[in-house]
């Protein structure tokens, strides 16, 4: 195993020991080793560095060969956002679909059974659950990603997934704090504003991260999002007053008295890169009480970390950043590494495994309108999916819908996938008048994904009814508008066990709920 590089001062180290970067390929870069050697303390997965199981625990050897307490963070919520299953989609249901059910044991389970499987292959802090309450139905960056709209159900939930995490040895990170769910803007690619005032936040978006903290979550994740109500110039993530005097400020003083690991959010997405730069926003970040620089998601290099350690050892120097703040931040990511290999139970040892669990909890969550009158599908049917414009936390390369599903069960089954339509191209007759024409006599199941956000696909849906009343619907995402079609399916998510379970129902093989 590497020491510590000689020579290596306390300050590089300290620098570079708050980085949790990322990196290309499914081995370790010698330039990842390398820096694990003088002090890099951390490193961030994505679906770009994951094949298998039997290769992700490979990788994390091979990192833990070079230093036995890195921390191997990825971010894997079950549901749309994996990266376990990129290529293949979760075989866990997403946090709303857990909401819907609403029973906290059954989260508990799917949440320790998914820490069982991420230890297994040496994942030890999992940037996961999301706590955010989704107020605003137009989010486009939370939706099903959230337990639900309800505080007090978010908070049951959080507490219950933190708990059947940490239970497996992992370690987990609420998000976003102090709430994301009340935007319309994703933080990706622009900086959302929350108006609600202090009141409203404290009843509403503060309540799931305080369960969160009462459930021992080792860590908190950081949103870019400004919320005049607390800070009315910098967001969340740069702010003293929300991550210092909320986030770690004791009870007594009106604060949530978190002491573990505070994370930023990916510090390239342009909510803060846009008007601070990388370099500076992160030297804003650790100042304002972040522990941990998340990086990697688009900057996967070498030179991204030496730009972002030498930026922090410039601003010690030059008196921008206290070196004791510094020093503290570093102190937590090693505090939180000590965990992982003293007092986390080992690589999930001793958790029972539950293979059957996701599944189990997709099919609870279905809620299934018009079966009285619906005849399950015999023979081949044609499955006409609306697709929206993947946002970039779920990412275009995992696989969602019932095709896949509906084509094993009914040979003959086909699948067409239909976007918007540009301005002076199709017009949404043509739209429909292809899909009649590719279903031919075979009955059509329309999957949609959040219809109420997609004008476009709302009328494309109501056209495509209107014309084949016999069409089933199915609702991957949050089943805000009223069900339509002979059958509509919400399934709370578009995992793919969701997708089963989904099938399941169309064929007569699932009762739904």
């Amino acid at each position: 195993m590497t020491t510590l590089a000689p020579g290596t001062s306390t300050l590089v180290r300290d620098a570079l020991a708050v980085l949790q970067p990322g990196f290309t390929g499914t081995r370790a870069p010698d330039w990842v080793l390398r820096r694990l050697g003088e002090g890099l303390a951390a490193v961030g997965l994505f679906g770009r560095n994951i094949a298998s199981p039997d290769q992700l625990a490979d990788l994390t050897a091979q990192l833990r060969a070079e230093r036995g307490d890195v921390l191997v963070a990825v971010d894997e919520e079950g549901g749309d956002v994996t990266r376990l299953e990129v290529r293949t989609g979760s075989s866990f249901p997403g946090n709303l679909a857990l909401g819907a059910v609403d029973d906290t044991a059954l989260t508990r389970s799917v949440a320790r059974e998914l820490g069982r499987r991420l230890a297994e292959c040496g994942v030890n802090l999992d940037w996961a659950p999301s706590a955010d309450v989704n107020s605003n139905p137009d989010n486009p960056v939370i939706g099903v990603r959230s337990f639900g709209a309800e505080p007090d159900l978010v908070a049951r939930h959080t507490a219950a997934y933190i708990e059947g995490l940490q239970s497996a040895g992992v370690a987990a990170c609420a998000k976003h704090f102090p709430g994301h769910g009340d935007t319309d803007v994703d933080s990706h690619h622009d900086l959302p504003r929350v108006a609600a005032d202090l009141p409203t936040l404290r009843d509403r978006e503060l309540v799931p991260f305080r369960a969160a903290v009462r459930a021992g979550a080792k860590a908190v994740m950081s949103a870019h999002i400004l919320l005049p109500a607390l800070d009315p110039d910098r967001p969340a993530t740069l702010s003293p007053e929300v991550l210092h005097g909320l986030l770690r400020a004791p009870a007594h003083e009106g604060g949530l008295g978190f002491d573990g690991l505070i994370v930023t959010d990916g510090m390239e997405m342009r909510a803060v890169s846009a008007a601070y730069g990388l370099e500076h926003g992160s030297v804003l970040a650790v100042a304002a009480g972040a522990d941990a620089i998340c990086v990697g998601g688009g900057l996967a290099d070498e030179d991204t970390v030496l730009r972002l350690r030498d930026a922090l050892v410039k601003a010690v120097r030059e008196g921008r950043l206290a070196e004791e703040r510094l020093a503290d931040a570093a102190a937590r990511v090693r505090a939180l590494a000590d965990w992982t290999t003293t007092a986390a139970p080992a690589r999930g040892a001793g958790v029972a495994a539950e293979p059957a669990v996701g599944l189990d909890a997709a099919r609870r969550a279905l809620r299934v309108t018009g079966a009285g009158q619906y005849d399950p599908a015999r023979g081949p049917v044609f499955v006409a999916a609306f697709t929206p414009v993947a946002n970039i936390a779920v990412g275009a390369e995992t696989p969602w819908g019932v095709g896949a599903e509906l084509e094993r069960m009914l040979p003959g089954t086909g699948t067409g996938a239909y976007g918007r339509p540009e301005p002076g191209e199709e017009e949404p007759s043509a739209l429909i008048a292809r899909v009649l024409a590719e279903a031919a006599d075979r009955r059509i199941v329309a999957v949609v994904r959040d219809v109420h956000r997609h004008p476009w696909m709302a009328g494309a849906l109501a056209s495509l009814v209107a014309a084949r009343p016999d069409t089933v619907v199915v609702e991957m995402g949050v089943p805000q508008a009223p069900p339509a079609g002979a059958l509509h399916i919400a399934t709370h998510g578009a995992a793919r066990v969701c997708g089963l379970a989904a099938a399941e129902v169309v064929t007569g093989k699932g009762a739904g709920h």
